[in-house]
């Protein structure tokens, strides 16, 4: 039997990402790998996604032993774990965000959703521009799109002055983005869900050609 590999803590990836210095946030891997493992596009396998992390290469080590440590936690961990959103009964959810409402937070959070998204979406296309998707998924990344959108132009209003906003209006804003993460949530596990039907009943390369700039 093949051993079985206990799912990583969130502290264990993220010190292992800090320490070979990767620049994608452990938010974003999350998202990554769920697009990846949802994906339509044949032949895909976790390392190249792991590579991609760092820009195509796997960061330098020290000895063999420190590249098992990535692979475990990467690969045996954390991807194999994400593997379970692949099914109706455990949906995926975003990063966990308990943030006061301030400009600055507001900004942080808008970022954090950002980023998500445009992860899911790149693992999802596995670096091609284009792929066919279910209807279903094809409609969510549609949604999906105009979400990110509607993060990246929170981002821009704090970068531009929010604290000229009130209160009040602070606040408001802080509540919108909450609401949307649980509309992210459900489009985002619907497109896995679509995805996962196409791969059982031998659909994938059937659906509706998506490019990948639907999400921007």
């Amino acid at each position: 039997m093949a051993p079985k590999f206990k799912a990583p803590t969130e502290k264990t990836v993220r010190a292992l990402l800090t320490r070979y210095q990767c620049p994608v946030p452990y938010h974003e891997v999350r998202t990554r790998f769920l697009g990846g493992i949802a994906s339509p596009v044949l032949g895909i396998s976790p390392l190249p996604i792991v590579k991609e992390l760092w820009g195509g290469e796997l960061p330098p080590f020290d000895s063999i032993d420190d590249l098992n440590e990535l692979i475990d936690i990467l690969v045996n961990g954390l991807w194999n774990s994400l593997t379970k959103h692949d099914s109706r009964s455990a949906p995926f959810r975003l990063a966990r965000l308990n943030l006061e409402p301030s400009a600055k937070n507001l900004g942080v959070f808008a970022q954090v959703r950002r980023q998500e998204l445009e992860g899911f979406v790149e693992g999802l296309f596995n670096g091609q521009d284009e792929t066919d998707l279910p209807e279903r998924a094809h409609q969510a990344l549609e949604h999906l799109g105009e979400l990110r959108a509607m993060m990246a132009g929170v981002e821009d209003l704090v970068a531009r002055d929010i604290e000229a906003e009130s209160r009040t209006e602070l606040e408001t804003t802080f509540k919108h983005v909450q609401e949307l993460t649980r509309i992210m949530e459900v489009e985002i596990h619907a497109a896995v869900m679509s995805c996962a039907r196409a791969r059982r009943q031998n659909r994938t390369g059937t659906g509706i050609g998506t490019p990948r700039s639907a999400l921007h």
